[in-house]
């Protein structure tokens, strides 16, 4: 059974003061990196390790790392994405409640990795006490001279501030934050160039995840190969899984990647609640499509997932058992998407505004089996149409509730 490594401190109450951090080796990892490690060196470190994005994508982060370039007329900027808007994730909120320094850590390590010298954490609005919380750790390691002019007493700069969002679903894409940051309406940048290249105040910038950056020190303390055992070849370490829905125990359960979708939830989770039976399961947040009954054998993992033709995503599990309306989940992703679009690409735009109207007519019982073949056709035409991922978001899963469904959604019409 592996361990559990990012979440070890939650039952006693955290590491969140840096005196209990540092009794648990907190920073050890960031003084082995910058005392006895070249920065391409810590980049080939987690590149062995096969840490991938955990804020969605599953990008590479030592690959993502290695795009910035290694000689520029230009400054170097390290963004955290702390913004977790994804709906049913709570996973960085925990971290950032129980372990702060270790996601300091780890932004410590990746700024010295790739020669940045100022960076930011970028935090969902509505965290505002996570936000305080974060600044006083900030402050704690500045005093301690783990931030700040010479970190650690070396020839190194690093200064770290909390940017607030403002509930915006889109800042959780990379390029919007940093529209967002630079004070600008949050709307996503056309690619390339990627922000490796041109970010940040038009600057190479490196964003990864609250999770991922969390994982580094465990990286750099540990090593690639010990990291890689805790889940896969490919797909190394574990995942903080946010359980949630129509199991006994809801919560947060860090697995290692490749642990089976039924293991965690009738296992892990508790099982469903007495007398009733499963029915779908979304396994990584709102934009994920859903997966049937007797879909839940499959690996927890991002390619396993991918070839079902769902996805890992942020690891948010949604468990619906046999009394859920699927006419209500579709209106709460088609509602939920047409609100968040920035309006931007058309498509987007239109698209999810059109179907949050074809499905409130449904809703209302106005709506005809036509309507069912018509927001199909329109989750389609949105599909890798959009500047950033919102719209496949948005469309991913209509398409998958309505296909696996539709006997129940045109049952409801005649109800």
């Amino acid at each position: 059974m592996t361990d559990r490594v990012l979440s070890d401190a939650y039952p006693e109450g955290g590491f969140w003061h840096l005196e209990a951090y540092l009794k648990s080796g907190g920073y050890e990892a960031a003084r082995k990196a910058l005392s006895g490690m070249k920065p391409e060196a810590v980049v080939d470190e987690v590149k062995r390790a096969s840490l991938r994005g955990r804020g969605g994508a599953g990008f590479p982060a030592g690959v993502k790392w290695s795009f910035v370039p290694r000689t520029t007329d230009k400054p170097v900027y390290v963004c955290v994405n702390a913004d977790e808007g994804e709906p049913g994730t709570a996973k960085d909120r925990a971290i950032l409640t129980h372990n702060p320094h270790a996601v300091l850590e780890g932004l410590l390590i990746i700024a010295f990795a790739v020669g940045a010298h100022d960076a930011y954490i970028y935090i969902r609005g509505e965290y505002e006490a996570l936000a305080r919380r974060l600044e006083g750790a900030i402050g704690e390691a500045e005093k301690k001279g783990f931030l700040g002019a010479r970190v650690l007493g070396l020839d190194f700069r690093l200064d770290v501030a909390v940017h607030r969002g403002a509930g915006a679903y889109i800042c959780g894409e990379e390029t919007a934050l940093l529209e967002s940051i630079e004070g600008r309406r949050g709307e996503p940048r056309l690619k390339p160039p990627f922000p490796a290249l041109v970010g940040l105040f038009q600057a190479p910038t490196v964003i990864n995840n609250v999770e991922t950056v969390a994982c580094v020190p465990l990286i750099i303390r540990h090593g690639a190969d010990w990291f890689v055992k805790q889940g896969l070849p490919r797909d190394g370490g574990t995942r903080v899984f946010t359980v949630s829905g129509a199991v006994v125990r809801p919560g947060l359960y860090e697995l290692p990647l490749g642990t089976t979708l039924r293991e965690l939830i009738f296992v892990h989770a508790g099982g469903l609640r007495p007398g009733r039976t499963l029915k779908a399961v979304i396994p990584g947040g709102l934009s994920a499509p859903l997966l049937r009954a007797d879909e839940v054998d499959l690996p927890l993992d991002f390619d396993s997932l991918a070839k079902s033709g769902s996805m890992l995503g942020s690891a948010a599990v949604i468990v619906l058992d046999d009394t859920a309306s699927m006419l209500t989940v579709l209106n709460v992703i088609a509602r939920f998407y047409a609100h968040e679009s920035c309006g931007q690409c058309t498509p987007c735009r239109l698209g999810t505004a059109w179907i949050r109207k074809a499905v409130t007519r449904l809703v209302e019982g106005l709506g005809e089996a036509r309507d069912l073949d018509e927001i199909v056709r329109v989750a389609e035409a949105i599909k890798g149409r959009t500047l950033c991922p919102l719209g496949d978001a948005a469309a991913l899963p209509t398409i998958a509730l309505v296909t696996k469904f539709r006997g129940e959604l045109e049952a409801a019409l005649h109800g």
